[in-house]
């Protein structure tokens, strides 16, 4: 079973964490963030994947803690469900195009993070800053081990924006966990 749980708590945040990679795309969230919880159930929706997520967060003060360390969560569950490795696609890119903008996202579950955002975000979307994307984008890559490479193709309406990322980023992690080999997909025999 290819599945983690995954709880962390901090005095910014309370957060528990459900991922199983094989599932049906079914999604619980409950963030305390209205528009991140839209981009989540997204994610799990378009990857595949099921998640559960619930945060508790110093949402008085603003998102960012939140999004922030959901983003830490996500990454570590990700890599722990992952395991070693073995037989997965490793590398994905996907182009999604939502309405007028369009959002290029490429993965390599390399065990080596980085995160190559080249467009910032800025303004709102209700309530939501965009700029929280990044946040969660780097916090779920370093704690992955996940290299990710985004780069918005055509920029236009900011939620059209945001759900272009995220979904080009469930796709993406949907053909990289995808298992399709009998070995571990490295030439070193091993991924970190």
């Amino acid at each position: 079973m290819r599945t983690a749980t995954i709880e962390r708590k901090t005095k910014e945040t309370a957060i528990s964490l459900r991922l199983d990679l094989d599932g049906r795309g079914q999604a619980v969230i409950d963030s305390g963030v209205g528009f991140f919880n839209h981009m989540l159930e997204l994610f799990s929706v378009h990857s595949g994947c099921d998640l559960t997520v619930t945060c508790k967060g110093d949402t008085e003060v603003d998102f960012h803690h939140s999004v922030e360390d959901v983003g830490i969560v996500l990454g570590e569950a990700m890599r722990e469900a992952l395991g070693d490795k073995y037989g997965i696609a490793r590398f994905a890119q996907r182009l999604v195009p939502m309405d007028e903008t369009a959002a290029l996202v490429a993965v390599d579950f390399s065990g080596r993070a980085y995160l190559s955002f080249e467009d910032s975000l800025t303004g709102k979307v209700g309530d939501f800053d965009l700029e929280l994307i990044e946040e969660f984008l780097r916090a779920f890559s370093y704690r992955g081990g996940i290299n990710l490479y985004i780069k918005l193709l055509r920029r236009g309406n900011a939620h059209h924006m945001a759900e272009a990322i995220f979904k080009a980023l469930a796709l993406c992690v949907r053909d990289a966990v995808k298992i399709v080999s009998d070995r571990i997909p490295s030439s070193k025999g091993m991924i970190e």
